[in-house]
């Protein structure tokens, strides 16, 4: 994908009425200074971009399209509700949509979990989980209790308080954070454990890693552990197979919330509604979630929270106790009505899909690791990370992971596949209608765009294959 040049006008200003837009994530060489490429049009599981390309959309938009593009039953909905009613204030009033949305998520999340505070996405679910989770021990009478554990690898959200609970490597070299209020944890990725540690004995040191933060720190001061089921925007890691069952119980015998943070497995990615208890077996105190509750056309997230939890507030010595928090969009109408029906779609079969399809999504990417610059194929459902292993010829690794990633995207589009690079990794999650012949043609294309890029690399003297 190539950038356009800069043009300066009389001022030295930017010419380029493209440049008005500062991009997520940009350099500070090029804030500011950053056209990057257009998508036009999109359809099903096909975006368009400005060249006229027709591209597999591999990471669903940002893991979020989960019914497909131009779903007309959500566009209907949106306009129906726009022009039905456009916003009420969360602040002094509630809505029928926000009202029937509440119970279908109590009634499809797991356990206790019936109540949800409904936000504008990941971000700001995590962030209220957080705030209720402080709120909760001050009301408590626990106002020391307010550590959070979180993992190396993982990604919460880019507001101060939820970019900090973030582990990805160069999250935080430049970027400042609470780091007061944090504590992090081995990132629980199998493929990168010391070599002489079986995955049982990983798995074993990663408990024991967090019950000697527990003693160190003591349990009156940690507040909660939160953790992605899949690491998705780490990699798409996964973890031992009891991790997080033992992560749990570890929780529950220490007084800490256990938050599960769900705002890219839940809605299908994963072929339930909600992944927690019905993929990986655990019972959380919250579950944050975003992206695919809407599938992308309507920002909106929330948090399900126990009867447990309302329930001690409820019951505690400070009745008066305010929580001060709310967001002007929470409960919007709109967003509402398309999180239901969108929950209707994924239940009228396409959850279904997903459960079967999966399996094949994964074998068919797993062929990939025959290829030399492959390390690893790892994922579940309808998520994937592809690892490649470029041991860097230069002295700055950096560089040359960054160019792995940037060059499979270009590849991969030249033969027809939008892929999300991250440094050495490309990370595929393509909308729940995917069929098995698309599968196959973004495979394809993957295969093609990692082949290139092997060539590139070799031609230019950067990597050779083992």
């Amino acid at each position: 994908m190539v950038e356009p040049a800069l043009s300066l006008n009389e001022t030295g200003a930017l010419a380029n009425e493209r440049f008005h837009l500062i991009q997520a994530a940009p350099l500070a060489g090029s804030i500011g200074a950053e056209a990057r490429e257009l998508i036009t049009s999109s359809e099903d599981i096909f975006v368009t971009d400005q060249s006229g390309r027709k591209l597999i959309d591999g990471p669903a938009g940002m893991w979020c399209i989960n019914v497909g593009h131009r779903n007309q039953a959500l566009a209907d909905t949106l306009r129906d509700q726009a022009m039905s009613m456009t916003y009420s204030t969360p602040w002094y009033t509630s809505n029928a949509p926000a009202e029937k949305l509440a119970q279908m998520l109590a009634e499809r999340a797991p356990g206790d979990l019936n109540h949800v505070f409904l936000t504008t996405g990941g971000s700001s679910a995590v962030e209220t989980a957080i705030r209720l989770v402080q709120f909760y021990n001050n009301v408590r009478g626990l106002p020391q209790k307010k550590l959070l554990i979180s993992r190396q690898g993982s990604y919460h959200g880019s507001t101060y308080l939820t970019a900090s609970l973030n582990g990805r490597p160069r999250d935080h070299d430049w970027m400042d954070g609470t780091g007061d209020l944090v504590r992090k944890l081995t990132c629980p990725n199998p493929f990168h454990r010391p070599a002489n540690l079986s995955l049982e004995a990983f798995e074993d040191f990663l408990v024991d890693e967090f019950r000697a933060l527990i003693e160190h720190e003591g349990a009156q001061q940690i507040a909660a552990f939160i953790a992605e089921p899949i690491q998705a925007s780490g990699g798409v890691l996964m973890s031992p197979p009891n991790y997080l069952k033992r992560m749990r119980a570890l929780c529950t015998e220490n007084d800490i919330l256990f938050i599960a943070d769900e705002v890219v497995t839940a809605f299908g990615r994963l072929g339930h509604i909600f992944a927690s208890q019905d993929v990986f077996g655990i019972q959380p105190d919250m579950i944050t979630f975003a992206k695919g509750v809407t599938s992308g056309y309507f920002p909106l997230g929330g948090v399900m929270v126990s009867d447990r939890l309302l329930s001690e507030l409820r019951r505690s010595n400070h009745p008066k106790a305010n929580f001060v928090h709310g967001l002007t969009y929470s409960s919007h109408p709109i967003g509402c009505a398309v999180a239901i029906r969108n929950i209707e779609l994924l239940e009228d079969g396409l959850l279904d899909h997903a459960r079967e399809i999966g399996p094949y999504f994964q074998e068919q990417l797993r062929t990939l690791e025959a290829l030399p610059l492959v390390g690893e194929v790892r994922g579940a459902g309808l998520m994937a990370g592809i690892e490649c292993v470029a041991d860097a010829k230069t002295e700055d690794r950096l560089d040359l992971d960054l160019t792995v990633g940037k060059r499979i995207d270009f590849h991969c589009q030249e033969n027809g596949l939008l892929v999300r690079p991250l440094i050495n990794m490309c990370v595929m999650s393509p909308p729940l209608t995917i069929s098995r012949s698309q599968i196959d043609m973004m495979t394809d294309a993957l295969r093609k765009g990692i082949e290139a890029t092997a060539d590139d690399l070799v031609r230019e003297g950067l990597w050779s294959p083992a």
